[in-house]
């Protein structure tokens, strides 16, 4: 019998199972795909190996830098090339906002993102009363700055974490700094006051996001292809079965990590735990798609002074954002040797349709808004299309009581992390996992 078992060789099964073995304890990883990493992945476009799924994480948030400290691997920050918004018909400067809120708002007005009459909306900030619940992101923003703001800041800044609808993503998930904001007082004269900070607010690893799993896993003990397809109770612990269903094996744990996302989890407690498989099961998710594509150098050297820009849905457009990652990042400039690597992201949730279209299409429809949006003309001279199905889960308002739920509910000896629980970005992953490794310890 094993100590403990965890299932899902992403960023958070690989950190939780890294604790543990730290510890001292007898750990196995079991992984459904091929690969390790989950959506930290690279893959080599024209030659030149990149991040074709998350590529940078926040750098204000202590646990990604600290475990990257800890693996021995440095971390590099974008260059100060300026993000970017299209809106109402131009590339305009992103403003600096606390998830649509203004810092500044002759900045707001200087950057053309609000039209004359959404400007003066956003300036008279409606002092409703205090949300005493969880409310959407949305709604909170709308109700206080109106709903040009939410429609051209809001929902593309969340668009980009969540690929979700800013209506009904929960505050108190996604940005429970706003909330505490909302019930002090006016949004606008506490985000004015902020003083803004000279550390980065992101952090990257040359070479890509994807070298941080592959590192964690050197030294652990990994099986990838191998499916996890049920748990049953089992005398001192619980029975795994794992495996083809033509040739299953039994492996026995203490304990089990499950790593996985809020839907495949859910099917493996059902036996187990079906009040929290329930809740799991109700968690939604988003799937997206990022194009990759390689440039000649002197083709796209226009853009090298933006880092990128975000799409509004209210704009029309297919794709929701573009990084523009050789101005974004030295180490992709260099790496790229006279090529220039852009991304695209494309897909939004309730939009599963968009993905349903062949590789080629979504390349073609990313060139298409690329020349429409950034002007860039030139073909490519090599493409990746990466799909992420379900991959970004849905924050629903109540999301924080139901994660509570789910955990009271587990048996004793079964935890979980990940992106479904206590936020999507990598530091807040890497936060869940060392909390799911520190309950397994407490819990024998």
């Amino acid at each position: 019998m094993r100590d403990v078992v965890v299932v899902g060789a992403g960023i958070g099964g690989l950190t939780a199972a890294r604790d543990l073995a730290a510890a001292g304890r007898d750990v196995l990883v079991l992984e459904g795909s091929p690969e390790v990493g989950g959506k930290l992945r690279r893959a080599e476009v024209a030659g030149v190996t990149v991040d074709v799924g998350a590529e940078a994480m926040l750098a204000r948030r202590p646990e990604g830098v600290a475990l990257a400290a800890d693996l021995g691997i440095d971390v590099v920050h974008p260059t100060a090339a300026a993000s970017g918004v299209w809106s109402r018909g131009a590339l305009r400067r992103l403003p600096r906002t606390l998830m649509g809120v203004p810092f500044d708002l002759d900045e707001l007005a200087a950057s053309g993102v609000l039209s004359a009459e959404g400007l003066a909306r956003a300036r008279h900030e409606f002092a409703g009363g205090p949300p005493s619940d969880d409310v959407s992101v949305g709604d909170l923003v709308a109700e206080r700055l109106g709903d040009e703001v939410v429609e051209r800041l809001v929902e593309p800044l969340l668009g980009g974490v969540y690929a979700g609808s800013a209506r009904r993503i929960s505050t108190a998930a996604a940005v429970p700094q706003l909330l505490a904001m909302a019930r002090r007082g006016s949004l606008l004269q506490q985000a004015s006051a902020i003083v803004p900070s000279d550390a980065p607010v992101f952090a990257g690893i040359a070479g890509g996001m994807g070298l941080l799993p592959e590192t964690l896993a050197t030294g652990l003990e990994v099986r990838t292809s191998t499916t996890v397809r049920a748990i049953e109770r089992a005398a001192g612990g619980w029975r795994l079965t794992v495996g083809p269903t033509t040739a299953p094996e039994t492996i026995t744990a203490r304990g089990i990590v499950l790593a996985t996302p809020a839907a495949p989890s859910a099917r493996l407690l059902h036996a187990v735990a079906p009040d929290p498989a329930r809740e799991l099961g109700s968690i939604e998710s988003a799937s997206v798609a990022v194009v990759t594509l390689a440039f000649e150098q002197a083709a796209v050297e226009s853009l090298a002074g933006r880092s990128g820009f975000l799409v509004p849905p209210v704009e029309g457009r297919a794709i929701k954002a573009s990084t523009f990652s050789f101005a974004k990042w030295d180490w992709v400039r260099e790496a790229g040797d006279g090529l220039a690597l852009l991304r695209t992201s494309l897909g939004r949730h309730g939009e599963e349709t968009t993905l349903q279209a062949p590789d080629e299409a979504l390349i073609a429809t990313s060139l298409a808004e690329l020349s429409a949006l950034a002007g860039v003309t030139s073909a490519p001279v090599g493409t990746h299309v990466q799909r992420w199905g379900g991959g970004l889960p849905q924050y629903a308002v109540g999301h924080v009581d139901l994660v509570a739920r789910v955990r009271a509910g587990l048996p004793a000896g079964i935890v979980v992390c990940g992106a479904a629980y206590d936020g999507v970005g990598i530091p807040a992953v890497i936060g869940s996992a060392h909390r799911a490794a520190a309950e397994i310890a407490r819990a024998e």
